[in-house]
């Protein structure tokens, strides 16, 4: 199993051994930067001062929100959990690293089971069954466009982060 939580564990220690951190079988150059393209991190490594070497400094502190973010989606994208566990990955970051975290976010869905726990929609409207709590209880359950229909709290939730009255989802 996998977990990518709003707060990034990051180690003292190169931006490589960070993102092999649990896979000790895939520790090789060529895996760790195809998930680092993967989760759109490969760019901004490659500009830091000595690439996949660099050490990251404790916790990360010398990486921007949505690049702990990224990090974070490689370290997941190589162990290649079949069950993954999103929680709140994208709640902290500005709109354009949210949109870098969303995309690689998206190629880590393709085939594994993922929970997602997440209070912004944009991370949830293409999910198969998405479960609206209120208060630890389950108070709507269906797929974004079912939700939207049903004029409940995910619809008002809907409106007041869009500021607009819902559209149904692209279907792809």
């Amino acid at each position: 199993m996998g977990i990518v939580s709003q707060e990034t564990v990051l180690f003292n220690d190169t931006v490589k051994a960070n993102i092999a951190y649990g896979s000790l079988d895939r520790f090789d150059a060529a895996a760790i930067e195809a998930a680092a393209r993967a989760a759109n991190a490969h760019a901004f490594i490659a500009a830091l001062p000595e690439g996949y070497d660099t050490l990251l400094g404790e916790r990360g502190t010398r990486l921007s929100g949505g690049e702990r973010q990224r990090i974070a989606i490689a370290r997941a994208l190589l162990r290649d959990p079949p069950i993954l566990i999103l929680d709140e990955a994208t709640s902290a970051l500005d709109s354009e690293s949210e949109h870098l975290v969303q995309e690689a976010i998206d190629r880590l869905l393709e085939g594994r089971t993922v929970f997602v726990i997440a209070h912004r929609l944009s991370t949830v409207q293409h999910a198969d069954q998405i479960l609206v709590l209120d208060h630890g209880r389950v108070v709507e359950r269906g797929r974004h466009d079912e939700l939207l229909a049903a004029d409940g709290p995910y619809r008002r939730l809907y409106t007041l982060q869009f500021h607009a009255e819902p559209r149904p989802a692209a279907v792809e």
